[in-house]
């Protein structure tokens, strides 16, 4: 005898490291109640583009890149003494393009004030951020959310290549200058930190760079 099919809800999928589902036909309120639903799991990311949801499980490494990436770049803000906000991976989401997505890390520079406080973001009404990361191979989903939501910039950490891709008229382009760090060569800086702080320790690695820094600033 056939068994009947038990739906389950989307939380409560497990993924393995690494693996990613692709559901259709997702309306916006499902959407808006699947992120209630997930809630802080840290273990999984999801991006929305027009009715197609991605749900993604990264690998253990990913993190680990993550907080190399972010700290790094607020050592450059510290140094550099500009004033940010990072929001993490806050859900990006835009009703009106029916888009949303949870970058890895994202900072607010130049707007940083209007996100003072903000646990949620409605880009329909705040600005997008200045920059986001992303450390896993970015889909399709993931790029279209991003166009749709028109953030500046976005760099992605891939098989130990960091690549920035600018937002210009409707679409990304690869560049290899970061319109917020025009004087420094990120493509370099990132890859060579994440293998010395694997070689190393984070900690030692970001004291390494600051004070490499300062001295460059100085001289």
């Amino acid at each position: 005898m056939t068994q009947p099919l038990v739906a389950k809800p989307l939380s409560k999928i497990e993924l393995n490291p690494g693996s990613k589902i692709k559901v259709y036909d997702i309306n916006w309120q499902e959407f808006e109640g699947l992120i209630d639903e997930f809630g802080e799991r840290r273990d999984i990311r999801i991006a929305y583009y027009q009715g197609t949801l991605e749900i993604m499980s990264p690998l253990p490494e990913h993190e680990r890149s993550t907080v190399v990436i972010s700290d790094l770049v607020k050592v450059i803000l510290r140094v550099q003494k500009q004033p940010w906000e990072s929001l993490r991976s806050t859900t990006l989401k835009r009703k009106t393009m029916a888009v949303g997505v949870e970058p890895d890390d994202c900072f607010y520079i130049k707007n940083y004030q209007a996100v003072i406080g903000k646990d949620r973001l409605d880009l329909d009404i705040d600005p997008p951020p200045d920059l986001a990361i992303e450390t896993d191979v970015t889909s399709f989903t993931e790029i279209s959310a991003y166009e749709a939501l028109k953030v500046s910039e976005v760099w992605i950490y891939a098989q130990d290549v960091l690549t920035i891709h600018l937002f210009q008229g409707s679409q990304y382009i690869e560049s290899q200058t970061s319109l917020v760090f025009p004087d420094l060569p990120i493509c370099e800086i990132i890859p060579q930190a994440i293998k010395r702080a694997n070689k190393i320790g984070i900690s030692q690695t970001l004291e390494e760079f600051e004070t490499q820094l300062l001295t460059t600033n100085q001289g």
